[in-house]
């Protein structure tokens, strides 16, 4: 069995100020806070002698291997981003960066906002815009039905209410 993994797709290289400040900050963490503690840490455990059976120093050596490779993943992908700091020409259509408040057939409404696929937390109510929902909405006027095929059959929803922040 290989170990191989065919590389990830990047996505849409686009991001809001907002991911791109996120993404910013836990580059600075990563190189300026956490990478100098863990490398301190395995110096230390080096000093102890046999690093063959020295967990600390094997588990250090590994957290730096991660911190290093979020690093470079992280330099690479700010590299290739664009910022989307405009809002659009037509703000009554539905583009990348847009807060849209969709309706059911049940009547339940949702919140959800279009972002870059490194922005990504259903928790904040953030879709990536490679979603399926995002690629329906893009485009769509207030009162659009939008049909989107989900893994339990079509789902419809009713484009309620479109707003872009303010400071976009």
């Amino acid at each position: 069995m290989s170990r191989y993994r065919p590389p990830r797709t990047a996505g849409t290289p686009l991001i809001t100020p907002e991911g791109e400040a996120r993404l910013r900050a836990e580059l600075h963490e990563l190189w300026n806070v956490r990478r100098p503690q863990v490398t301190q840490a395995v110096s230390e455990a080096a000093a102890l002698g046999d690093r063959s059976e020295n967990a600390e120093y094997i588990y250090g050596k590994k957290m730096l291997r991660e911190i290093d490779s979020r690093v470079r993943f992280l330099r690479k992908r700010l590299e290739n981003l664009k910022v989307v700091r405009e809002r659009p020409a037509d703000p009554n259509k539905v583009y990348f960066g847009a807060w849209v408040t969709l309706e059911d057939e049940d009547g339940e409404t949702a919140r959800y906002r279009i972002v870059g696929p490194d922005e990504l937390d259903l928790k904040q109510n953030l879709i990536s815009i490679d979603s399926p929902l995002a690629r329906a909405l893009v485009g769509k006027s207030l009162d659009a039905e939008v049909r989107v095929s989900t893994p339990t059959g079509i789902k419809t929803w009713y484009l309620v209410e479109i707003d872009y922040p303010k400071d976009s």
